[in-house]
């Protein structure tokens, strides 16, 4: 009678949305080719639907739409093409959006070829110009550098037009600069004996390596001159402004010339003709000034007819992207739709939730009507064999802890899902480990500035670890406030104790209170109303009191937190018609872990209630190796010691019943299922055997292995029984966390900031104050929460989510443009 009327009381509990999974159906859609095009993008505006590729078998290159798919690559990459030459402008993308008449991909395909070829022809403009810039600019500046070094000899001058014919020019741009040049650079007679030199210029970075190989390969017999140049010349590939060095290297010797030549060569040095005459130094500067001002000039109006170019397409990118990449995205799902017989329509599969399908049936028949189809699109259910996609409708709030549980395993469909309760118990259990309210308010400022910030920071491209910081904002939040509520119970502010909820309920012996770390406070009145007393700080039994009420504290949390884990497995198996999972899973988990652990929190409190001093390792020890011995002075309750040797057999019971009945019960069913006698069912299916496929069947018709079920069901049951002592005292972490992070706080408050603010010295004293500042912002804030928080992870993900999660689904992934993102360009 009970029974019934639980079952009852739970069938009439309202639904949750994040408890089950969304429930799906397999649909079939036959779409005309005409409307084919526009009835994908309305599907992927509405996001409903996760498509079935129907060509598995078949490359990319041999579906249906791979020109359509290569045509959108290509205006692709001719957009990003645009999007790194505006960057490299340096102009901004228009975030308004220009008024424009729509345009089809044809004419944007026309369009953006004609920009590129137009850009490309700039840049290859532009380049050139600015190459001869960069050469007219370096031979100015060698003119003017290499002018002191060359001095003559014994009055023997270097011939100016021998001197010009040996050197080597970089760029035959030069042959034409001037008539004077062109008069320098006549051949006339040369005297291999004479003293000879060869002018240019050089990457700074690389001068010593130069200067090296050139002593070496002339093996000394070289003068080396260098003077760094006055003006950075910009690198024409990316676009750096460079500081160069002007040199003049003095040989003499035809063998020599050539490997010095050979050596600037290898080094990307530049060498210039520089005459010894200063009247012909003078007028070659001059023509080289003169054309220099001219280039200056036509670079400036390139790079502002480029500009305006540029900045024409830059005011419609954002619109053309989007364009092109949903254009893609709908030509890659027409690539997984299949031709019927007719080749007249495109038949695609999918997966889609319950409530959507009068949404999508609503968009299927705008695009008929938009397309002008004369034949509808026909859009049906399916019966499926595999198993459907998980789908949570989550919200800015709820996707985090989402998020979380899904790294572990996306749950299998309509499983429980562990979400709805990490929402809470996630946080705390944080708390617990990070308890002091100073520290969490500095979270709370934290997480209330990224909340504010939310809309600008939701449109920003953000680093990895803001990213993450930023999409778990309100698990922060929530981290923040039960670490200001764990803190006030702990009574810590940065390890400082305050008389928030009134006065301490001890005070001294005496007024010199001369006692106090000794003998100890005495009690005068009831207790601190809420949370830890402060006159605990500092006391000789502050340790151990608190070790003793955090770690009990861990225990109770624990054994609530693994009894709510098989909670859930009872929902879960009432949910998929289990009976056996509830007889054979469920009771003998619930009573193994009571009797043991589920006691041991009885007696935690049964001992603050009633202030015994029983020692209760004893009690649990003893229960198990003289069950029967008086208990004296470790009795907490009358008819404590038979309870316990009733809870000992029940626990005992407990593992053969996890063990043995089920794969028994399994085989039974089995046998009787296929030998035609009865035919029980063990797993509801709405797929007719006969009508299903070969593999389904296959599938359902497999040889029973019923060691392979029994040695599962035992390596689960004994799993079950050694986890469940592991697991508590996994839970343990809680009570060593919390220890650490108030000693830790203790120590950096009273070896640090007192510490300093001990002496009367300001310097010593910021220096204490800014040690303490970091050590909290980096090692309290940053590292202690980081383990706080994987430490609560782990607590979910093995010792919570392992009593009822599965974990072995997969998640819902529709088409839909809002998921688009600029990876899938």
């Amino acid at each position: 009678m009970f029974s019934e009327k639980m079952e009852q009381f739970i069938d009439n509990l309202p639904p949750m949305d994040l408890m089950r999974s969304e429930k799906m159906t397999f649909v079939q859609l036959i779409i005309p080719a005409e409307s084919a095009h526009r009835a994908i993008s309305y599907l992927g505006e509405l996001g409903l639907l996760q498509f079935r590729d129907l060509n598995a078998d078949k490359s990319p290159f041999q579906r249906t739409f791979v020109n359509q798919v290569k045509r959108c690559a290509e205006m692709s990459r001719k957009l990003r093409f645009f999007k790194d030459q505006i960057s490299k402008a340096g102009l901004m993308s228009s975030s308004l959006t220009v008024l424009q008449p729509d345009i089809d991909l044809e004419d944007l395909e026309i369009q953006l070829a004609e920009h590129e070829h137009e850009l490309i022809e700039m840049n290859s403009n532009s380049d050139k110009l600015r190459q001869s810039y960069n050469e007219l600019l370096e031979f100015k500046i060698v003119l003017e550098k290499a002018c002191g070094f060359l001095v003559s000899s014994h009055g023997r001058v270097v011939s100016e037009g021998r001197e010009l014919q040996e050197n080597v020019y970089s760029n035959d741009a030069y042959v034409e600069t001037a008539s004077l040049l062109e008069q320098e650079m006549r051949p006339q007679s040369s005297n291999s004996s004479g003293l000879r030199f060869i002018s240019g210029i050089i990457c700074k970075s690389k001068l010593l390596r130069f200067e090296r190989m050139l002593f070496r390969a002339t093996r000394g017999n070289m003068l080396f001159n260098q003077a760094p140049a006055d003006e950075r010349i910009m690198d024409p590939v990316s676009s750096e402004m460079i500081e160069k060095t002007v040199f003049v290297v003095f040989f003499s010797g035809e063998q020599a010339r050539t490997k010095i030549l050979k050596i600037c060569e290898a080094f990307g040095a530049n060498c210039y003709p520089v005459p010894e005459d200063i009247s012909k130094q003078r007028q070659i500067t001059r023509e080289v000034s003169s054309r220099l001002t001219d280039l200056e000039a036509t670079l400036e109006a390139g790079i502002r007819h480029r500009n305006k170019a540029l900045t024409s397409v830059a005011d419609h990118l954002a619109k053309w992207m989007n364009m092109v990449r949903r254009e893609k995205a709908v030509y890659d799902t027409l690539n997984m739709l299949n031709f019927d017989v007719t080749k007249k329509c495109l038949v695609g599969e999918g997966w889609c939730p319950l409530f959507a399908k009068a949404q999508m049936q609503e968009a299927l028949q705008r695009a008929t009507f938009d397309s002008n189809s004369q034949v509808g699109i026909i859009f049906h259910p399916m019966d499926a064999v595999e198993s459907p996609p998980t789908y949570f409708r989550t919200n800015t709030f709820t996707s985090p802890y989402q998020e979380i549980v899904d790294a572990y395993g996306v749950a299998r469909y309509q499983e429980a899902n562990p979400a709805v309760y990490t929402t809470i118990i996630f946080p705390f259990l944080f708390a617990v480990m990070f308890g002091d309210w100073g520290h969490g308010i500095c979270l709370l400022l934290g997480a209330l500035v990224l909340i504010a910030r939310e809309n600008k920071l939701s449109t920003q491209k953000l680093g990895s670890f803001m990213e993450m910081l930023f999409g778990g904002r309100y698990v922060l939040l929530l981290m923040a406030i039960f670490s200001i509520y764990c803190g006030l119970i702990y009574n810590e502010f940065f390890s400082v104790p305050f008389h928030i909820f009134g006065a301490s309920a001890y005070k001294c012996r005496d007024t010199t209170c001369r006692d106090a770390h000794t003998i100890g406070l005495v009690k005068y009145q009831d207790p601190y109303p809420f949370g830890v007393d402060p006159s605990w700080r500092g006391s000789r039994s502050e340790l151990p009191f608190l070790n003793s009420m955090k770690m009990k504290m861990s225990i109770l949390f624990g054994v609530a937190h693994m009894n709510l884990g098989i909670i859930l497995s009872y929902f879960n198996a009432r949910f998929f018609g289990s009976s056996l999972d509830i007889r054979y899973q469920f009771v003998p988990q619930m009573i193994f872990l009571n009797s043991l652990f589920g006691y041991l929190s009885l007696l935690i409190i049964v001992k603050w209630c009633t202030g015994s001093q029983a020692d209760l390792y004893h009690v649990m020890i003893y229960m198990f190796l003289s069950p029967t011995d008086n208990l004296g002075e470790n009795q907490l309750f009358w008819g404590q010691r038979p309870l316990q040797i009733v809870l000992l057999l029940w626990a005992v019971i407990a593992v053969p019943w996890m063990l043995f009945p089920k794969p028994f019960i399994l085989k039974k069913l089995h046998t009787e299922r296929f030998q035609g006698r009865s035919y029980g069912i063990l797993n509801t299916s709405e797929v007719d055997l006969e009508a299903e496929p070969d593999s389904a069947r296959e599938h359902h018709h497999e040889e029973f292995n019923f060691s392979e079920v029994f040695v599962h069901q035992m390596i689960h049951a004994i799993e079950f029984v050694l986890g469940s002592v592991s697991n508590t005292a996994s839970y343990l972490r809680l009570w060593a966390l919390s220890l650490a992070h108030s000693e830790l706080s203790t120590v950096f408050y009273e070896k640090v900031l007192l510490l300093a603010w001990g002496y009367d010295n300001l310097v010593i004293r910021l220096i204490g104050l800014t040690v303490f500042a970091f050590a909290t912002a980096f090692i309290l804030l940053m590292m202690e929460s980081l383990s706080a928080f994987l430490h609560a992870l782990r607590l979910h993900w093995v010792e919570f989510q392992n009593k009822f999660y599965h974990g072995d689904g997969y998640k819902f992934k529709p088409f839909s443009f809002a998921s688009l993102t600029e990876d899938d360009d």
